[in-house]
């Protein structure tokens, strides 16, 4: 059986500190905090989406991207969050721009990291 076309996603984030976590995603990325209990914080991504942010005993950040939006303006959007203390991230060989923005076909991105190491970021697309 398929999803119901009205099934919204929920994406989950780990943390091995959600009290150190959670005042990013709020606070920093300005999401909306919808509630919180023992196993988790949930977040409004817009368009019925959530965010769970959950601990994990042991957690351990991956190198890779948890999660990412798509932003109608990079270079705005990449500037409140350098405001709050938020630095793009530079990968070796990907020829980004000093803030950390990479440019190819279509799109561009940076990355950069939450409080806990997850790695997160923002989409320009283009054409």
């Amino acid at each position: 059986m398929p999803l119901p076309a009205t099934a919204c996603p929920q994406a989950f984030v780990l943390t091995a500190d959600r009290a150190r976590a959670l005042p990013f995603y709020r606070d920093v990325l300005g999401l909306a905090l919808l509630g919180e209990d023992d196993w988790g914080a949930t977040f409004a991504l817009g368009g019925g989406a959530t965010l769970r942010l959950t601990d994990h005993a042991g957690w351990q950040p991956s190198p890779h991207t948890v999660i990412g939006w798509v932003v109608p303006d990079l270079d705005t959007a990449l500037t409140a969050l350098e405001g709050a203390g938020v630095r793009g991230k530079v990968y070796e060989g990907f020829g980004q721009d000093a803030r950390g923005i990479w440019s190819g076909p279509g799109a561009r991105i940076v990355w950069f990291s939450d409080a806990e190491g997850n790695v997160l970021s923002l989409t320009e697309l283009s054409g």
